[in-house]
């Protein structure tokens, strides 16, 4: 089913500014434009959240039935309400002011949500409190929206299982193409703003949960450096490799997120770690000069990927157009690389989850992982679709103290790392490496689940495993499509090299018309 785009616009009579503004695209609009609009008096908050939410209401549950949403703040125009009185009076406290963004459900709110990570075990999570990105957000005068639907449980509950459904939320589709996969584990965040439900939204990611949505419906999506973002109030997989990041229509909006989000918190270590990037430094990123920098070219092993090839070698056209200086890498992919990951984020889920489980609301029925497997076991609408074998695998690791996880983890870490990704770039004197994030949206299967075909799988590759390993950032932004459907370029840098892969971002979107929004069909025709 198809839906016109909507234009909306609001002049105000007494602003020649406003009387002269362009019409504004509200489901396609960034956050720049969104805040320039509201500057100018062409809109405000309140109108904003209006327009979202009757979006969510025709798009989410109704027509293509998107299943994007998860639950919406009641505070919302309450906030909205707030955030225009604050303009009118103080001024803007930034672009953020006034913009609505949708949170991942496995990110805690101080609204009356749940936190759910998409399980019927948590509807009860509800604890009153802001993650301390959320608390920076609303800081800085954004609308907290709503939450987002997800893989239940961030894709780790079953090897078996569909992206996108969790029991909660239901099954989350591509906008593109509604039979085909948004992918997970943060698909509602990428399928709502791909839709126009939200300017932008925060996922997270362990392993190529934010970047891999973010390719399949056409957005740009940034996994930040383990620890740039603190993960405190967050429902965890890995301690390792576990990150929340910004979705969003633009390079520039990531980096107005990162600006407000990133920043050390006194709960998680890691985002005390020496070398992070300050806050401030976001808030600078412009498009990087791309003259005689030298980036370096993966590619797809076996030709895995032959319908988007032409898409990609036309990207590195434009690149070397733009003066870059390409340079074809190929990462050393060891073959336990896989094996070792899985090992670690079983380990650590066990002692991470149960330790969260055990600080969330108060008289939640399950505290420990064990308790969750023996709720998923009575609860018929948790397992109708698949099982749970990776949380049983899970419940079976030995601790952090185990022989077995340590050497995993410093193996894998190692050969990501200081002998893959840094090594890659010190070797050849680059200053990020280029890649295909992913191929085009596979169709949905939920009797197999995702059995993706080699025609979009990358994970020979090791594209979103060798920076989610090493807790490197990995930038994905829209490359062009394949049928209709999105597929995305990533960039990928040393540790801590954040804002340098939001100006490559920038510097690409300068270069590359942008996606067309999505017309919601059922299925794409690939024939001629």
């Amino acid at each position: 089913m198809k839906f016109p785009r909507l234009l909306f616009a609001i002049a105000l009579s007494f602003c020649p500014l406003a009387v002269q503004a362009r019409p504004i695209d509200l489901a396609t609009a960034s956050i720049v434009q969104l805040d320039a609009a509201m500057a100018t008096g062409q809109l405000s908050s309140v109108q904003l959240v209006r327009f979202y939410l009757r979006r969510i209401a025709r798009l989410n549950h109704r027509g293509p039935a998107l299943h994007a949403i998860i639950a919406i703040n009641p505070d919302a125009l309450a906030e909205a309400r707030a955030s225009d009185r604050e303009r009118r009076l103080k001024g803007s406290r930034g672009p953020l002011e006034g913009i609505p963004i949708l949170i991942k459900d496995n990110i805690e709110t101080a609204d009356p949500m749940a936190t759910t990570a998409g399980s019927q075990a948590l509807a009860a999570n509800i604890t009153h409190r802001d993650s301390p990105l959320v608390a920076r957000l609303r800081a800085a005068g954004a609308i907290i929206l709503g939450k987002t639907n997800l893989s239940e449980w961030a894709d780790l509950r079953s090897g078996e299982a569909t992206s996108g459904w969790s029991a909660v939320g239901g099954l989350a589709r591509n906008p593109y193409a509604l039979d085909r996969s948004a992918c997970g584990s943060s698909s509602g965040s990428a399928v709502a703003v791909a839709a126009g439900m939200a300017a932008a939204a925060v996922g997270t990611e362990t392993d190529g949960s934010i970047t891999c949505p973010s390719s399949l419906n056409g957005l740009t999506g940034l996994k930040p450096s383990v620890g740039e973002i603190p993960r405190t109030s967050v429902v965890p997989i890995s301690h390792s490799q576990d990150t929340p990041g910004p979705i969003a229509h633009t390079a520039a909006d990531a980096a107005l997120l990162m600006a407000v989000m990133s920043g050390p918190d006194p709960h998680d270590p890691a985002s005390l770690a020496t070398g992070a990037v300050p806050a401030a430094a976001f808030a600078s990123v412009t498009p990087v000069n791309l003259r005689g920098l030298r980036l370096g070219v993966l590619r797809v092993a076996n030709d895995a990927l032959p319908l988007i090839d032409p898409v990609y070698n036309a990207a590195l056209a434009r690149l070397t157009a733009a003066g870059a200086v390409l340079v074809e890498v190929k990462f050393n992919n060891p073959p336990k690389i896989e094996t070792d990951e899985l090992l670690v984020m079983e380990t650590e889920m066990k002692v991470d989850l149960t330790a969260y489980l055990r600080n969330a609301a108060p008289g939640l029925a399950v505290q420990s992982l064990a308790d969750l497997i023996a709720f998923n076991q009575r609860t018929p609408g948790e397992m109708r679709l698949f099982g749970q074998d990776l949380f049983v695998a899970s419940q079976a690791t030995k601790g952090l103290s185990d022989p077995a996880y340590l050497a995993a983890r410093a193996e894998s870490l190692r050969l990501t790392g200081a002998e893959g990704i840094d090594k890659l770039l010190r070797e050849d004197h680059l200053a990020a490496l280029v890649a295909p994030t992913a191929g085009p949206a596979w169709k949905m299967d939920l009797l197999y689940g995702d059995t993706i075909p080699a025609a979009a799988d990358t994970s020979q590759a090791a594209f979103t495993t060798f920076p989610a390993i090493a807790g490197y950032p990995h930038l994905t932004v829209p490359m062009g499509a394949v049928h209709g459907l999105p597929v995305g370029l990533s960039f990928i840098g040393p540790k801590w090299s954040d804002p340098r892969m939001l100006a490559l971002g920038e510097a690409w979107q300068a270069l590359s018309p942008p996606i067309p929004p999505p017309t919601f069909p059922a299925t794409v025709d690939p024939s001629p």
